[in-house]
């Protein structure tokens, strides 16, 4: 074994006990060093830099662990993608064992020290946002899980589509579940998966407001759309879309979270929240929207614009889009595009945005304005590059106008 080999390293890895597979910190890196399977998310030592990007804003911490190992027997992605658990750090008797030297520092590959951005979406919430509760429940948390109860379960797409949509509502009782707008909770199926384990946590965005899907009560609301079909289009039952979609009123669902610290809305009166969204990307907005609109119910003074960019194949796939209807006009300025119409061109959410550049700019030009991107991860390149075109036309710099939402928590994508 030559020098270079007898050194150790601090290898950066993913606690697969932890993880929720919220694909996060792989659409977090920069560099392409995160993968997954279908069992876990890793990290590939030999293009890890160490920028970091990935740390804040994974929901649970799992991403935020290492291990100091031989330079020459670093743990291969293969290796990682069949761990149940994080091995256990080696000893200095151990790596002595193995034929490293163990008085050399600790070998980092750094990018100068310098923690690199992803390239959209800020990694901070808005000042003004209130302070999430995170982890309370969970695999290494004092409790495991919580127990819910199911009170209500009702269809919000059109009956006879292939698509169908789930509201679903989800009561803690007397435990404590604090959650904001914005965050998201871990759902666990029943039953054991191909390998005989119980199945790991599903993850899903909450659709109510922080006093509740009924106001004063301990509970919450999802939406989950039935997965019925791979991304190739191949048949297949969703492990837990089915579970979910499939539960009866006075069932018990077991539930880990609340997780996110940084998709949340702040709380300043006036601020403009601009929501762009697709299918069940709907969730936080509607939670966003439903506590704006309590909120003005309650006499509170606020002139912040709510500007919603809703896409989906149909009007009959488009969840809420009824309640949405009988939103007033002069509350909320909703924009549709339906990309699978019969007899109409396709059109998509960035359509629609280059349709309303004109108030947009003036959006973007107001430090009051913040941002919200949630849908699928294709959609993500289409509506920066509308925001870029919008911006650039406008007459402002687009690099500088980037630079600014990200630093100042108001730009905010969460893509899967």
């Amino acid at each position: 074994m030559d020098q270079a080999e007898l050194k150790v390293i601090k290898q950066h890895l993913i606690d697969p006990e932890i993880c929720i597979r919220c694909n996060t910190c792989e659409a977090t890196c920069p560099i392409g060093a995160i993968t997954h399977d279908a069992n876990n998310y890793v990290v590939d030592v030999d293009i890890c830099n160490w920028c970091m990007a990935c740390i804040s804003p994974c929901p649970t911490g799992s991403i935020d662990n290492y291990r100091t190992v031989p330079k020459a027997r670093a743990y291969s992605v293969d290796e990682q993608f069949g761990w149940d658990e994080l091995p256990v750090e080696l000893s200095r008797e151990e790596l002595t064992l193995v034929g490293t030297e163990v008085g050399e520092p600790v070998e980092q590959t750094h990018a100068d020290g310098q923690g690199a951005s992803p390239r959209f979406g800020a990694q901070i919430p808005p000042w003004s946002a209130a302070h999430p509760y995170t982890n309370l429940y969970g695999p290494k948390a004092p409790d495991k899980s919580i127990t819910a109860t199911v009170t209500g379960n009702v269809r919000v797409t059109e009956a006879g589509t292939d698509y169908d949509t789930h509201h679903i509502v989800l009561d803690f009782g007397s435990m404590p579940f604090p959650v904001l707008e914005g965050q998201s909770i871990g759902i666990l199926p029943t039953g054991l998966d191909s390998r005989g384990r119980p199945h790991l946590a599903r993850m899903y965005s909450i659709a109510s407001p922080r006093n509740g899907e009924r106001p004063g009560y301990n509970n919450l609301s999802l939406t989950v759309k039935r997965v019925l079909q791979d991304h190739e289009g191949n048949p297949v039952r969703g492990v837990a879309s089915n579970y979910l979609c499939d539960l009866e009123v006075g069932d018990q669902v077991e539930v880990i979270g609340p997780f996110g610290t940084t998709f949340l809305i702040p709380n300043h009166p006036n601020s403009h929240l601009v929501m762009i969204c697709t299918g069940t990307g709907s969730a936080p907005m509607r939670a966003m929207t439903e506590w704006r609109r309590r909120s003005r119910s309650s006499g509170k003074s606020d002139s912040g614009k709510l500007m919603l960019f809703f896409g989906a194949r149909t009007q009959q796939e488009l969840p809420y889009f009824g309640p949405l209807q009988n939103l007033p006009k002069d509350f909320i300025d909703s924009n549709f595009a339906f990309s699978r119409t019969p007899g109409q061109p396709k059109t998509y959410v960035q359509d629609v945005m280059r349709n309303r550049a004109a108030d947009l700019a003036k959006l973007l030009a107001d430090q009051g304005t913040h941002f919200y991107v949630c849908g699928l991860k294709r959609m993500e390149e289409g509506v920066m590059l509308a925001l870029r075109d919008i911006a650039i036309d406008a007459g402002l710099d687009w690099d500088s106008t980037l630079a600014a939402l990200n630093r100042e928590g108001r730009l905010h994508l969460e893509t899967y």
